[in-house]
């Protein structure tokens, strides 16, 4: 009875991740995080200048495939010159997710700002910026936007310290890389670790790309002292660290040094094998279930930060802006001896209630 119980336990968890990971590992939603358009410079509905906007976004959007992720474009006509860009985030380069993103973009950013010629916003995985005045090449700073995590650590000065550590260390492999891209991870103490991003527009030059980010983290200790996760965005160049891993770590860091040779096996041992199927059993669903969940985990906690992050943003004109974080639960919850208890229908529901 109790093996039969196992083996329909085991099917449905199969049928749970094979019908339910790809809608979480695929989705490319482009996440909107803030834009900015003073109403100082407008132009006139069905201008001119509108209709060399229109062009340029299209522009933009069809060049969204790119290898660098990142594209320049200038749709000039007389006393009527578009200039715009946008950027990819490094580790989603030559996805979906930046193709997603930048269409969107190109979309949305025209709806929020119908009549400015100035225009930036931001999304999680891309930035797009226009302008009717040049702007290629040069440093922006303003306008700006922090975000910030209402957690913080339990003990800021070890956390700042290694925190600064890793995005400076992020900063400067921005730097030194062709497509200004870099990160970091640094270790706080036990499982919990500072995950670095900078990142600069690639028509910067090194000189002020270096400027540009080392500006953005002057601006950590003022906007998001102790906090658990931060972001500060310029038009040119941001910083983001969070104590989960919120960029693809094999697009974005260098790979670590090939462990040596494993020593020799021992010859195998004539006869069957003497280790139970129940112990086998035992040993391999409760793995497969800690990493499925894990995975479903991470990707539900997110998918609500991001969710907040938005309904937030209604209520914070300030140029600042908040989030909440639930990721340490989810370290909890993998690290405990609860995910290998046989209770595996409580550990569904409990997360079906962090997916809400």
């Amino acid at each position: 009875m109790n093996h039969q119980k196992m083996k329909s336990m085991t099917t449905l968890l199969l049928i749970f991740s094979i019908f339910t990971l790809p809608s979480f590992l695929t989705n490319t939603e482009a996440v909107y995080l803030y834009h900015m358009c003073p109403n100082t410079t407008t132009f006139t509905p069905n201008s001119t200048f509108q209709s060399n906007l229109n062009r340029l976004l299209s522009n933009l959007s069809s060049n969204a495939n790119r290898s660098t992720g990142f594209y320049n474009v200038t749709v000039q006509t007389t006393n009527n010159a578009v200039y715009g860009l946008f950027l990819c985030r490094g580790d989603v380069v030559g996805t979906d997710a930046c193709e997603t993103c930048v269409a969107t973009a190109t979309t949305e950013a025209p709806q929020r700002c119908p009549v400015e010629k100035q225009v930036v916003i931001w999304y999680d995985d891309c930035m797009l910026r226009y302008s009717n005045v040049s702007f290629f090449s040069t440093v922006t700073e303003s306008p700006r936007w922090y975000m910030w995590n209402t957690q913080n650590a339990t003990d800021p000065t070890r956390f700042n310290q290694v925190m600064a550590a890793s995005v400076n260390q992020a900063a400067s492999e921005a730097v030194g890389d062709a497509d200004k891209f870099g990160t970091n991870q640094a270790n706080v103490s036990g499982l919990i670790s500072v995950y670095s991003l900078g990142q600069c527009t690639q028509d910067l030059s090194a000189t002020d790309c270096n400027r540009c980010l080392r500006g953005t983290i002057a601006l950590l200790p003022s906007c998001c002292n102790g906090a658990l996760g931060a972001r500060v965005l310029y038009p040119s160049c941001n910083v983001r660290y969070e104590v989960y891993p919120f960029y693809a770590q094999n697009a974005a860091s260098a790979p670590e040094p090939a462990p040596g040779p494993p020593p020799p096996l021992p010859p195998p041992t004539k006869g069957k094998s003497k280790i139970p199927t129940r112990t086998i059993v035992a040993i391999v669903v409760p793995i497969s279930v800690s990493v499925l969940l894990f995975v479903v985990g991470y990707c539900c906690i997110t998918r609500r930060a991001r969710k907040k992050y938005n309904q937030a943003a209604a209520d914070e004109p300030s140029g600042k802006h908040i989030y909440p974080s639930a990721i340490l639960l989810l370290f909890i919850l993998v690290d405990s001896p609860f995910i290998y208890s046989s209770s595996l229908n409580v550990v569904l529901l409990w997360f079906g209630w962090l997916c809400r």
